[in-house]
């Protein structure tokens, strides 16, 4: 019972984290939009909107269960891109706080990483996968 209960507080937590980044986007697009463009990305404002429903979709998987390793791993793709993108080293000068906001996202990665190997548990998971196509690897 225990196992099934930390690995549900887990895939809230991968829930709760990129569904509140999803809710400010969708709350402030402009404000997102204009962050992005800050770090010099083009097309701004179809990022933004992009980055929102990818969140809101990322959200799903951790919930559901469907997808979940695909959600992992993508996630951490995502989350490092974020790091380098907007906390990376050109940023460290102006604010030494960067420089944790950049490693933390590292530690994020190493959770996502490790909920792709072993999969959203047993329990109120739609075990659906493209990765793990046996049903005991995605259980594990």
């Amino acid at each position: 019972m225990g196992r099934t209960v930390e690995i549900l507080v887990a895939r809230l937590i991968f829930a709760g984290a990129f569904g509140m980044a999803a809710f400010f986007k969708f709350a402030g697009m402009a404000e997102t939009a204009a962050y992005i463009s800050a770090a010099g990305f083009p097309f701004a404002l179809p990022l933004a909107w992009l980055a929102a429903f990818f969140e809101l979709g990322l959200v799903l998987a951790f919930l559901t269960g469907a997808f979940f390793s695909e959600a992992a791993l993508l996630a951490g793709a995502y989350v490092i891109f974020l790091a380098f993108a907007f906390h990376g080293p050109s940023h460290w000068q102006g604010n030494q706080a960067e420089f944790g906001f950049f490693v933390d996202h590292f530690t994020f990665l190493a959770g996502l990483l490790y909920a792709a190997v072993h999969g959203p548990g047993k329990r109120l998971a739609l075990r659906q996968s493209l990765i793990w196509k046996d049903k005991a690897a995605s259980a594990h």
